[in-house]
């Protein structure tokens, strides 16, 4: 699976003697993969004796979008079939996300990005070891700002809060570099068989798909501190 070029480790100040790869695919404007990310991080905080490695791969859930994106309202009502429909599924994901301390306001959001741009910015700042603090930016801009971060500027202003000189970000998120690459992340990922995100590779073996809850991924982390499981390093 490709993937993105940090490797980060989570809670390195604790004794961990079982490593183990987990490969997250998913998307930045999939309000799922925010919450799959917390629910996630919850499970690895229940099992302090697993060392995992993160390893974030992009996928577009609508890479033909045009570059400056489309209005969200026709394009959710389209998608659910109608705008009440929309609506329910809408306050469902905010239902989910208040139990993961995340505060969607979908009502801020006006348009559908297309997401290629904000993954270069992910990869760009895996080179720094700082992917995971990009993705937590981008999620909370998106999703509780309703900032469109399918705009060059926007993600500028984000790499920039986030620490990065504006220059470099601007130097990278103007050109293309990478935009082939990331390309090429989504069809190896299709190719797997992955339609949806989130989905998490676990130990380059085992894929669990879904937002799902830290219950649901304790059995197999458990497994891997049995030493059942091949831990992929």
């Amino acid at each position: 699976m490709p993937h993105q070029t940090e490797a980060r480790q989570v809670g390195t100040n604790r004794v961990a003697a079982h490593p183990i790869v987990i490969d997250i695919v998913s998307d930045i404007v999939c309000p799922w993969c925010f919450i799959g990310k917390r629910r996630l991080e919850r499970a690895l905080a229940e099992r302090p004796d697993v060392r995992p490695t993160l390893r974030w791969c992009a996928f577009q859930l609508n890479p033909e979008l045009p570059a400056e994106g489309v209005p969200r309202g026709p394009y959710m009502a389209a998608k659910f079939g109608g705008a009440d429909h929309a609506e329910r599924l809408q306050r469902s994901i905010e239902e989910a996300g208040r139990r993961e301390d995340i505060r969607f306001d979908f009502g801020r959001i006006d348009r559908i990005p297309n997401s290629l741009d904000a993954h270069r910015l992910i990869r760009w700042a895996g080179y720094a070891a700082r992917q995971d603090v990009a993705i937590d930016a981008l999620f909370r801009a998106y999703f509780e700002d309703g900032r469109d971060i399918g705009q060059p500027t926007v993600l500028i202003d984000i790499a920039t809060e986030i620490g990065f000189a504006r220059t470099a970000a601007e130097a990278w998120l103007t050109g293309d570099a990478d935009r082939l690459a990331l390309k090429a992340d989504d069809r190896a990922a299709r190719q797997r068989g992955i339609t949806g995100v989130p989905c998490y590779i676990v130990a380059g073996k085992y894929a669990i798909s879904g937002a799902q809850e830290p219950e649901f991924f304790l059995p197999l982390l458990d497994l891997v501190t049995q030493g059942r499981v091949p831990t992929d390093e």
